[in-house]
């Protein structure tokens, strides 16, 4: 197979990271405003996404 430069496509990369990193911060920042042990903040890690998602959804 040979190169040729005529036939490249172009490649396209996008970053999502910024979004989930905010996610997470405010995650760890709930658990330890809340003084939450390990397994509560395990707990959280699903169950915060929830009421996080039900308080924004339109009425």
């Amino acid at each position: 197979m040979s190169f040729n430069p005529s036939e490249s496509r172009a490649v396209r990369i996008t970053q999502h990271g910024g979004l989930g990193l905010a996610w997470f911060a405010g995650w760890l920042f709930t658990i330890g405003y809340l003084h939450q042990g390990f397994w509560q903040g395990l707990l959280g890690l699903f169950v915060w996404p929830y009421f996080i998602g039900a308080a924004l959804a339109p009425g």
